[in-house]
């Protein structure tokens, strides 16, 4: 990408080699194609430029074999709160991997440290890319939501059935006793939140009653307002979309004690935790490979709505 809002380009350099002390280099081998890439590629984060974008990454390394990347790349000093906490992902002075810095679209990528490369043993690389954002992002929402739903009646809404809704479903089903409603405007999308566990699939106005918990993977105005009218007291409703909506807050705005939070990516040890749990409960989720050379292809169907679930870049 060499500025806002221009097609990406497709150029030659040398393979990169490591060029300090603990930087490792890895052969990419899969790069998910994420709507933050189309958030960048429209200027509205990242940069400086040129820079390769790509964060989904699962590369080959010479020694630890396949491997997932952890993307969030904080600052690591001493003296940060977030990074001495393990939260990467929010450290003020971070460089994310294909945001900041150059990410995965590309055949080889340096990367800081040996610690972000997580093994994945035998995993498709293909399947395995969209956890590194798309899988974990949802997982760390989800999580959020836990201890609101304590209750065997306890009731969810996940808005967004595409590649973090259904994500986001099959945690939730996993990890919680939970009656789940699922938001989405595509019928297609609806039917696939129905086969992966939604016990309710609707638009917004088939909303009925209050409930514990709300995740919300639009983040636009109407979806933050039905987010917000749907609420129960002490409920909790976690925005994880990009796309600028805003609601009030305030005592007597929302109901009493309701949460009102973001949540942003996940952490290392999150990561960690999430390849472990995929292990153990196979997710479901398409796929839908494009070779390199075709990114901007890639980024033209993601922004069409084109792609089912997940778009991945593979090298050949």
């Amino acid at each position: 990408m060499t500025k806002p809002n221009s097609p990406l380009e497709l150029v030659d350099r040398e393979v990169p080699v490591p060029l300090g002390p603990g930087e490792e280099v890895i052969r990419v081998l899969a790069c998910g194609v994420c709507h933050s890439d189309l958030h960048v590629a429209d200027g509205d984060f990242g940069g400086p430029y040129p820079v390769v974008l790509g964060h989904e990454v699962v590369g080959e390394h010479d020694e630890l074999g396949r491997v997932l990347l952890y993307a969030p790349w904080g600052c690591g000093r001493a003296d940060c709160r977030q990074c001495s906490a393990g939260l990467e992902m929010i450290c003020p002075n971070g460089r994310e991997a294909g945001i900041v810095s150059d990410g995965g679209y590309s055949e080889y990528m340096r990367v800081p440290k040996r610690e972000y490369l997580v093994p994945i043993g035998d995993m498709d690389p293909s399947l395995a890319a969209p956890l590194a954002c798309g899988g974990l992002t949802a997982f760390r929402a989800v999580k959020r939501t836990l201890p609101h739903l304590r209750g065997k009646n306890s009731r969810a809404i996940v808005i967004g059935a595409g590649g973090l809704g259904q994500f986001a479903i099959q945690f939730l089903k996993a990890l919680a006793d939970v009656e789940l409603t699922v938001v989405d405007t595509s019928p297609e999308k609806l039917n696939a939140a129905a086969s992966l566990g939604a016990d309710v699939t609707c638009g917004v106005e088939g909303l009925t009653g209050k409930y514990d918990a709300v995740i919300d993977f639009v983040g636009a105005g109407a979806t933050m307002a039905a987010a917000a009218s749907s609420i129960d007291r002490q409920g909790i409703i976690v925005v994880v979309g990009l796309w600028g909506g805003r609601i009030e807050f305030g005592v007597g705005v929302l109901p009493s004690e309701a949460v009102l939070t973001t949540s942003i990516w996940g952490s290392l040890d999150e990561l960690k935790e999430l390849l472990e749990f995929a292990r153990t409960h196979p997710l479901q989720h398409s796929v839908e490979t494009i070779p390199l050379d075709q990114a901007q292809h890639a980024h033209d169907l993601l922004r069409a709505g084109s792609i089912k679930g997940r778009a991945v870049l593979v090298m050949d």
